[in-house]
């Protein structure tokens, strides 16, 4: 199950973005953005790359292993673009067939980046969806 953190805001240069040579789909500048501020509280992530649905990165720390998506469907008609981040906790077969390791609805991760966008005065309209 994913958590997802959507936001509106005009903060990334999506024409700036190295192109998804999957589907002309942005999320690198926000990845980019995002990896720095979770190396802040020390996170470690991988470079941002390409999916066939947009953006994402493998990110690490004290409580687990995720898998980070970003996606905004930029058409250029407006400046203020709305972005999506996805959260999926890594888990092994045995983890999904015994019930283990779940993702919570107070996962570290996901509140430390709901965190992280509301803070940003640059950033609007922030909406966290937690599946349980």
């Amino acid at each position: 199950m994913a958590h997802i953190v959507s936001f509106r805001t005009s903060k990334f240069d999506v024409s700036g973005e190295t192109p998804n040579p999957i589907n002309p789909i942005a999320g690198q500048s926000v990845l980019k953005w995002l990896r720095a501020e979770l190396a802040k509280a020390h996170y470690t992530a991988t470079e941002p790359d390409t999916e066939d649905w947009g953006w994402y990165i493998d990110v690490t720390g004290n409580d687990g292993s995720y898998l980070v998506g970003a996606s905004a469907d930029a058409d250029g008609s407006t400046p203020d673009v709305e972005w999506v981040i996805q959260v999926h906790r890594h888990r092994s077969m045995s983890d999904k067939l015994f019930g283990r390791n779940k993702m919570a609805v107070d996962d570290p991760l996901v509140t430390l980046i709901e965190r992280i966008v509301c803070a940003d005065p640059q950033i609007s309209d922030v909406s966290v969806e937690r599946e349980t």
